[in-house]
């Protein structure tokens, strides 16, 4: 089974960004369990989602405290929550982030990626500059980086959920799966 943890804020498409992944998996042949996790609920307040997935039935009816990755639309979140919480050594941290995270070394056991995908959504006309809605950039881009589900499951969910823009969500998708930029496994400072 992989569980995946996904962070944001209300309002960015955190939850949306959860089922389109978990459809995305669906339709790649996985057995998929998807919900979310709200704490205070108004916009800009921390959410979480989570995502199962198995070759076979999944049974498990719990929150994920131990995923196997972590996806998060909002570096902001960096400063107050702890992303690691839980993860798995050697798990994927996904950050949407400009360029390279600042002290990097604090994710040391884990891989690393990062897109600018607050850029990309601009540039797609997604949501406003000031507030653009990333989360179909932020799974094109995990979809990279975990090397599944294929493209073809994320542009296909796309299509059967997103009513507003979807040509736009797609190539936005489609950007950050090209862009998104990979580190591998951080180690701490002198160690090989």
């Amino acid at each position: 089974m992989i569980e995946i943890r996904f962070h944001g804020r209300g309002g960015q498409g955190t939850v949306v960004a959860s089922i389109l992944m978990s459809k995305a998996f669906y339709r790649a042949g996985w057995q998929v369990q998807s919900f979310p996790f709200f704490g205070v609920e108004r916009r800009g307040a921390p959410v979480e989602a989570y995502l199962r997935l198995d070759e076979k039935p999944i049974l498990l009816r719990t929150n994920v405290y131990t995923p196997d990755h972590v996806l998060v639309q909002d570096s902001t979140l960096l400063h107050s929550i702890d992303v690691t919480r839980g993860l798995k050594p050697g798990g994927w941290i996904l950050l949407n982030s400009p360029g390279t995270p600042e002290n990097v070394e604090r994710y040391a056991g884990f891989r690393l990626a990062w897109i600018d995908a607050g850029r990309l959504a601009a540039r797609h006309g997604l949501g406003t500059r000031t507030h653009p809605i990333v989360n179909t950039t932020m799974i094109g881009a995990f979809a990279r980086v975990l090397e599944i589900p294929p493209m073809e499951a994320i542009e296909e969910a796309i299509s059967e959920e997103v009513f507003i823009k979807t040509g736009k969500n797609i190539e936005s998708a489609r950007d950050a799966y090209r862009e998104v930029q990979k580190v591998g496994l951080i180690r701490k400072a002198g160690t090989g």
